[in-house]
């Protein structure tokens, strides 16, 4: 029998530490080796915890929402043999090179664990059993796993997709094919949680965000109505290209705009009192996901075609939900575009991703009576929003950026025009 204590490594260029965000283990587990045990959130992305070893988890180093540090002990466990990888023993002096662990991993390292019986692995025909015992190794992201809890479903009977993971549409297909499965109806009682992971970065963002800067909202009504027959044509000509929304058009505006409001496309370091304007258009899609809001990065928006644009939101996206977006792709925006889709409302007041200075968001498009020329005509319109930083950007230069954009989207022929 051996201990073997696992360190959080470094999963991050100048990460000092990472926050618990969700466990997949419990002490008294029997651990296979690379089965997750635990989902580790930095300031760029969250990341996966598999177990180097086989064995049985004997503690680990806090509750969901502590700290970490790199390189304190994050799990400790218990082998069946001598052959464990060399590790620092529980209990031995910090190593002063390493930063010092959070105080729950404090107690970790200072823990002595009792000699205990000889622990042998699970035998090879053992049968599945609840999560204290034997389990075959299950993929699933916190959201889905409270979610078929919530539903009183075991994820040991539902069939993953492709890549061994359970997603949302996979507990779907099982709710759909058990047409029979219904959950035990309840009166929901009152609840406290904390606010940790995505949910406490994005709390922390927006506070920063509206203590710091100063914004102003400004909304203009545009007729989409050429632009809609023309995305229409354009769907249905498309071939195996992706359909497009109304997003990528928009986008193309926006593009073909900034170089003559250069201050629209910048960011602000209000510690240094230095605004940088940027040539390229890194376009952040704020898009909605189990865990909370995120912005992947659509990185130089202003070299894509609608069609580009069009693969790349939907990819973006995509693994924004899925959870498989990498750090860079959730970072290094200039502007932000946040479109609630049918949804988008009449009006919208969007809060800055800071340090950029502005934010744009499309409301939905409606169709709705408008006097042209004495007549009434039926047309296709759509409000935009825009709220930017008043420190840097006046209200003259927001209304007539938006102005601009309305001239393109009314007479969408201009933005493929040179």
């Amino acid at each position: 029998m051996g201990i073997y204590s696992f360190k959080l490594p470094d999963i991050g260029e100048g990460i000092a530490e990472a926050e618990i965000v969700a466990w997949h283990v419990n002490p008294g587990d029997w651990i296979e080796e690379d089965d997750p045990i635990a989902d580790m959130m930095t300031d760029k992305a969250t990341v996966e915890m598999t177990s180097p070893i086989s064995g049985r988890l004997v503690t680990v180093a806090g509750e969901v929402g502590d700290q970490v540090a790199i390189g304190a002990v994050l799990a400790v466990f218990e082998t069946a043999g001598d052959d464990a990888p060399v590790a620092v023993p529980v209990g031995a002096p910090a190593d002063t090179s390493t930063p010092r662990p959070t105080p729950a991993a404090d107690a970790l390292e200072a823990l002595v664990v009792p000699e205990a019986p000889h622990v042998a692995p699970p035998p090879a025909d053992a049968p599945a059993g609840p999560r204290t015992g034997w389990l075959p190794k299950i993929l699933a992201s916190p959201a889905v796993r409270e979610r078929a809890l919530a539903l009183a479903i075991d994820l040991a009977e539902v069939k993953p997709g492709t890549d061994g993971r359970i997603r949302h549409g996979d507990l779907d297909a099982f709710l759909s094919y058990n047409a029979g499965y219904r959950p035990a109806t309840t009166l929901r009682g009152d609840e406290q949680f904390k606010v940790i992971g995505l949910r406490r970065r994005i709390a922390e963002n927006m506070a920063a965000a509206k203590r710091h800067i100063p914004h102003f909202s400004y909304v203009e009504e545009i007729d989409v109505t050429k632009l809609e027959v023309l995305r229409l044509d354009l769907n249905t000509n498309r071939g195996d290209r992706p359909r497009l929304t109304v997003l990528p058009l928009l986008i193309t505006a926006i593009c073909k705009t900034l170089p003559d409001y250069p201050m629209m496309n910048a960011l602000y370091d209000d510690e240094a009192g230095v605004v940088t304007r940027k040539g390229a258009v890194h376009l952040g899609i704020a898009t909605q996901t189990d865990a909370g809001l995120m912005v992947p990065v659509l990185r130089n928006a202003q070299g894509l075609n609608v069609w580009q644009l069009a693969g790349e939101i939907t990819r973006l996206a995509e693994a924004a939900r899925d959870g498989s977006a990498k750090s860079g792709e959730l970072s290094g925006s200039t502007l932000t575009l946040t479109s609630l889709g049918a949804l988008g409302g009449i009006a919208t007041t969007p809060v800055i991703n800071r340090p950029e200075v502005a934010i744009i968001g499309p409301n939905k498009v409606v169709e709705r009576p408008v006097l042209r020329d004495g007549r009434i005509e039926a047309a296709k319109m759509m409000n935009l929003s825009i709220s930017c930083d008043h420190r840097v950007v006046d209200g003259w230069d927001a209304a007539n950026f938006v102005q601009a954009i309305k001239r393109l989207l009314e007479t969408p022929a201009l933005m493929f025009a040179d």
